[in-house]
């Protein structure tokens, strides 16, 4: 990973999760975005669940080797993001306060397990399966 790449890791599977995470735009100045699929193995997702983080429970951001997670992840995008379009100003507005993603973070949650639920898509599961570690 260079210095300049800032990764985040959501389920590409959901639409809602999919849809946002390429829609955000974040600064050049920040970096460049790099989008990983969680339900593909990968080093990003061993090192998180090695952390102990569900990734059913909240998309990961990492940059500048501090991981952010959940609602800390989306605030941090907000903060890092462009304002160029409507839903960049949208995301800005909504999760720039640490306060406010804390409490809509939850809502969004529970909406994409709803999603997740009606088209039959598995959760990633990605602390265990079966009682056993997925790595």
């Amino acid at each position: 990973m260079s210095n300049n790449e800032v990764l985040l890791i959501y389920d590409k599977e959901c639409p809602a999760c999919d849809n946002y995470c390429q829609v955000v735009r974040i600064r050049e100045t920040v970096g460049k975005l790099r989008l990983i699929d969680a339900r593909e193995n990968s080093e990003e997702l061993e090192e998180i669940t090695a952390l102990g983080l569900d990734i059913d429970q909240g998309m990961v951001l990492k940059l500048d080797g501090q991981i952010y997670y959940g609602s800390d992840a989306i605030h941090a995008l907000a903060l890092i993001s462009s304002r160029s379009g409507l839903l960049n100003r949208l995301n800005y507005y909504l999760f720039r306060s640490k306060r406010l993603s804390y409490i809509f973070y939850p809502m969004l949650r529970f909406l994409r397990n709803v999603l997740l639920k009606v088209l039959g898509k598995t959760k990633i599961n990605n602390l265990h399966i079966d009682g056993n570690h997925r790595f």
